[in-house]
């Protein structure tokens, strides 16, 4: 009778063996595609639904603090990345040092977040869209769109626009990924430009008295804000699921995952800290919030600039969490514990099935689910995995399974950096609301079904 808890051999089954993906990114690739995925999911949608709802004008500390979480979660996830150079990102290091089934419960929790990362980005990318259209006097009709103005879709709309969008960025990953990377860099530079023109321009509309109170939601506010900013320093966790297609991913994936984080935590405080202070923050509760601010305060020429950086910006966030959750598919698959169909590989080295699959499911729920609702499911599943990677980096240092291992990179202070980023990670997900831990029950109820009725039985390591 096979295990629960058989671990993955990595150095006989798969360090020994030729990777069936390609090696073509470098660290500057790396960098930019965890600025891209890290950038665009928080500051163009995040800030505006914190501050609102949880933190008020100290949004910048929900930030700071997500931001000091996740370096913690950084340096752990650069050990393992430089030890274990594979795709799958924490599904295969829990794979490794825990055993099949948490790292089934770890890989199911993973495709969540990157599905509903991949719908709440294009719910936004729709917002400001419609946006720039409205400044050229052009209107969608109101059933193909969701509530103008509002977070979410409370009148049952289809939102078009998110739907073909995330059809479009997965025909894009489908071309290979040197040519993805391309138009990635491009964006990613442009969106660069557009956050720092916004910080320029708003931060001569400051008002004091916009920071008063500084705290309206209490203390805790900040507890429960750094839960949802969690969110947007998903990057970094995407980032290590292109192990597998790196050169030298020893050396490369620390210096990646590190400088993306280090970059955007900075971008975010500066955002952040002008946005709420030349907007009151009750009038930021949309999905749009950095083009809306500059609206108020009628910086309309602004307004479209930002508008068309953000939808190029948000284009490389779809991509990265695509190409994230596509990855993660084809380990699954590799592994045996969903069918063998999703390993397939195109001619460009891209998973076919798996990139189709990943967009369908993506760009429909992104029409129909509200992006509140989507954002904090994306938090619950990221949190798993970061706690997980974590505290596994003790296990990884003592484990047989691994012992033949040299990473290239070791965590500072250990043991108090993994255990003080777990303990770090189960808090924020405490302050998750109770609509999200029913969720998450009910897909990780649906995970274990699929792992029961079929992974369990086709797992390759028996």
């Amino acid at each position: 009778m096979p295990s629960l808890f058989r671990k993955k051999d990595i150095v006989n089954d798969l360090l020994h063996e030729e990777t069936s993906l390609n090696r073509t990114l470098t660290a500057k690739d790396l960098i930019i595609m965890g600025v891209g995925v890290i950038v665009g999911s928080g500051i163009f949608i995040t800030p505006g639904i914190i501050a609102a709802n949880y933190a008020g004008p100290g949004v910048i500390l929900t930030y700071l603090l997500a931001a000091l979480v996740c370096i913690g979660a950084a340096f752990c996830y650069s050990e393992f990345s430089s030890t274990i150079p594979l795709a799958g990102s924490a599904y295969t290091y829990s794979y490794s040092v825990y055993g099949e089934i948490v790292a089934w419960i770890v890989g199911w929790s993973l495709i969540s977040e990157y599905l509903f990362a991949a719908s709440s980005t294009a719910v936004s990318w729709s917002a400001y869209f419609r946006n720039l259209l409205a400044g050229f006097g052009i209107h969608l009709p109101k059933v193909l769109q969701s509530a103008a103005g509002t977070v979410g879709n409370p009148e049952g709309r289809f939102d078009i626009v998110a739907f073909v969008i995330v059809l479009i960025a997965t025909t894009l990953l489908l071309q290979g990924m040197t040519e993805s990377m391309k138009v990635n860099t491009i964006m990613v530079y442009i969106k660069i430009f557009v956050i720092l023109l916004f910080v320029a321009v708003t931060v001569f509309y400051v008002k004091p008295k916009n920071y008063n109170p500084f705290l309206p939601f209490g203390v805790g506010g900040i507890g429960r804000g750094a839960a949802v900013a969690f969110y947007a320093f998903l990057g970094f966790d995407t980032v290590s699921s292109a192990s597998e297609e790196v050169k030298n991913p020893k050396r490369n994936m620390p210096i990646g995952i590190i400088a993306s984080l280090l970059i955007v935590a900075i971008l975010y405080s500066l955002v952040s800290l002008v946005l709420v202070g030349a907007v009151n923050y009750k009038q930021l509760n949309v999905a749009d919030p950095v083009s809306h601010a500059l609206n108020i305060l009628n910086l309309n020429w602004v307004s479209g600039i930002v508008s068309l950086g953000a939808i190029m910006g948000m284009t490389t966030v779809l991509l990265v969490v695509i190409y994230g959750g596509t990855r993660l598919i084809f380990s699954l698959s590799r592994d045996g514990l969903l069918p063998r169909q999703f390993e397939t590989l195109s001619k460009q080295g891209v998973p076919l099935r798996s990139t189709f699959l990943v967009g369908l499911v993506a760009a429909t729920v992104a029409a129909v689910i509200p992006i509140e609702k989507i954002t904090e499911l994306v938090n619950i599943g990221t949190l798993l995995a970061f706690a997980v990677t974590s505290i596994g980096v003790i296990s990884l240092r003592h484990s047989k399974n691994t012992k033949d291992l040299k990473p290239a990179f070791r965590v500072p202070l250990y043991p108090i950096f993994p255990i003080v980023s777990f303990a770090a990670c189960v808090y924020l997900m405490t302050q998750l609301q109770a609509f999200t831990w029913k969720m998450y029950a009910g897909w990780t109820a649906i995970g274990l079904i699929i792992y029961f009725s079929y992974g369990f039985r086709h797992s390759n390591e028996k």
